[in-house]
């Protein structure tokens, strides 16, 4: 603590980018700061800190800067620095179901509606997202009945008329029913519909009912029955008195002091989309910076900007704003309303995200225990600097056929799998986990980020085997091995290993680590020996796709496929007499 104190004077009165490591060089915090010596400051000093901040501030070892020119610049830095490093005590959201859009491309001559989850800025314009109830396909559906516009794919090759167009759903473009400008007004009116602009789907679809009724089309009849109610609940989420802004985000944080959450109240076209939550692990110093970091990840992942940008209490908004225009390519508003629709909205918000972290503060204890508390525990009983990166090695093979490897990566306590790696043997004959362990090792330390701690599947034998190995490549790194019977820790040169108990969190990330090494490993080896024995059964006449895993389920050891007699394969049930004389004949002669 006393050179960071050293280095606390040298701080400058500017913007810019702070980055925590800690002792073992890693990035653990990235923060944006209006004045750097402020705002870092704000961490060492002794006054009472959240649990999580305070977490954090224990784990620095040291900490780097970066000066900035505006505080626009220092928030786009701080975003890109938290994608490329992943520190364990930012905001890191995962947006693995995005909620869907609808797109239109007001560049082509004949626009089509498009459904997509993926935003791009293309210079399409995009309508949602449809989340709570709000289904996309079924405001396509009014979309089609109402105005008419065509959803089919974006090239206008058609050399007739589709079903759509007799029924009334298209009007047929591509075959030259309707022109570029009559075309255009039916677009302008769609957009009108999905910004709220434009509520006179509602009178069409009922002639539409009332129509289809009358010429007992009852499944028609049905079919804009649900439109309307559909219609109906968009009506209900209107949200009066928001003056002219129809585009509003409304961002709200709630927090125990250990675990936190957000909300964002969506808001489009002037109707209520819905809510995000989120679950927040964020250790800044204050709640403005926490909420300006999650948004900064909120826009920087799948979410489109509004018009409007709402937080509750007051801080300098001003490079959020710019950045945000910026990233928009028109002015957004940030505000911090006190009153009427907007301050509403905010409560809602608030509320939403209040509840969440009653509901998720289980979840987040209990994960946070699997993870990254399993990994501290770990880097405590093994007396580590650090368990966050493990890695582990796991042999996979046939009575030393097909002889594969895998390599995969936890950190925090979490797998990593963009750093899982597989292997195929290449210097080894025959059966010898020990060779092929010592190869894998060898070819590890190659390249990449080195682990904080590997573990070998397997006791003193295989541990002893993959140290000599490392030892001799002249790189010192923690290595422990496994053994599966009594789940028992080995440490290098001691002979009595670390027992501990089944229900403890760091046996179980070490058993989790172990398992998903031996998956990888069973998955790429029957992946190589499956396209192995199919390319050589596929040479056998009579034996086809059926036959084929009728074969390999009976032999899962290619060997013994090899040396079967005739009668041995008759006996497969599934396999004829010919085929296996023909299988028999091949293989024999092979040798």
């Amino acid at each position: 603590m006393p050179v960071l104190k050293e280095h606390l004077d040298d701080l400058p009165d500017s913007s810019g980018v702070y980055i925590m490591k800690d002792v073992t060089g890693k990035v653990i915090y990235v923060g944006k700061a209006v004045v750097l010596k402020n705002r870092v400051r704000q961490y060492f000093n002794n006054s009472p800190k959240q649990v999580k901040v305070q977490a954090m501030v224990d784990n620095i070892d040291s900490f780097e800067y970066i000066i900035t020119l505006s505080e626009k610049d220092a928030l786009s830095l701080e975003s890109n620095l938290v994608k490329k490093y992943n520190p364990r005590y930012n905001i890191l959201l995962k947006d693995d179901k995005a909620s869907p859009y609808i797109k239109i491309d007001m560049r082509e001559e004949f626009p089509t509606i498009e459904v997509t989850r993926r935003l791009k800025r293309d210079g399409a314009k995009y309508f949602g997202p449809y989340l709570n109830g709000l289904r996309v396909w079924d405001i396509v559906g009014i979309i089609r009945s109402a105005y008419g516009m065509r959803t089919c794919p974006k090239k206008m090759t058609a050399k007739r008329e589709c079903l759509n167009y007799h029924i009334g759903l298209c009007h047929a473009p591509c075959r030259g029913r309707i022109d570029k400008d009559e075309y255009a007004k039916i677009v302008r009116r769609v957009t009108d519909f999905l910004t709220g602009k434009d509520n006179k789907a509602e009178e069409v679809i009922k002639a539409k009912m009332a129509a289809a009724a009358m010429n007992e089309d009852f499944e028609h009849a049905i079919m804009y029955r649900d439109q309307l109610q559909m219609l109906e609940l968009l009506k209900s989420r209107t949200v009066a008195d928001l003056d002219r802004v129809m585009d509003i985000d409304s961002f709200a944080l709630a927090s125990s002091g250990i675990y936190g959450a957000a909300s964002v109240n969506v808001v489009r076209g002037g109707k209520m989309m819905g809510v995000y939550n989120y679950v927040l692990g964020d250790a800044a110093v204050t709640d403005s910076e926490a909420l300006v970091s999650f948004a900064l990840q909120y826009y920087g992942g799948n979410h489109d900007i509004p018009d409007e940008v709402c937080f509750a209490n007051e801080f300098d908004s001003s490079g959020l704003q710019e950045y945000l225009s910026a990233l928009k390519g028109k002015k957004v508003e940030v505000t911090f309303p006190k009153k009427g629709a907007k301050k509403k909205l905010l409560l809602m918000a608030e509320k939403n995200a209040l509840d969440y972290l009653d509901k998720s503060a289980e979840k987040q204890r209990r994960n946070q225990n699997m993870t990254v508390g399993a990994a501290e525990r770990l880097r405590d009983i093994l007396k580590l600097k650090s368990a966050r990166r493990i890695e582990c090695y796991d042999i996979s093979h046939i009575s030393g056929t097909d002889k594969v490897a895998s390599g995969v990566a936890f950190i925090d306590g979490a797998p990593s799998k963009s750093d899982y790696r597989r292997y195929k043997i290449r210097t080894v004959e025959g059966n010898n986990d020990f060779a092929c362990m010592a190869e894998v090792i060898k070819r590890r330390f190659g390249h990449g980020d080195l682990p904080d701690l590997i573990i070998i599947d397997g006791g003193k034998g295989q541990l002893s085997a993959a140290l000599e190995v490392m030892n001799g490549e002249g790189i010192d790194i923690p290595m422990i091995g496994l053994a599966k019977r009594e789940e028992e820790v080995y440490l290098p040169y001691k002979s009595d290993p670390i027992v501990l108990s089944k229900s403890d969190y760091a046996l179980r990330l070490l058993q989790r680590v172990r398992d998903e090494a031996h998956r990888f490993a069973i998955t790429y080896h029957r992946n190589l020996r499956s396209k192995r024995l199919t390319s050589e059964l596929d040479n056998v006449k009579g034996v086809g796709p059926k036959k084929r895993e009728i074969l390999l389920r009976a032999y899962p050891n290619f060997a013994d496929l090899r040396s079967a007699t005739v009668s041995e394969l008759e006996a497969i049930n599934g396999i004829d007499a010919r085929t296996a004389q023909a299988i028999h004949e091949y293989f024999k002669e092979k040798q």
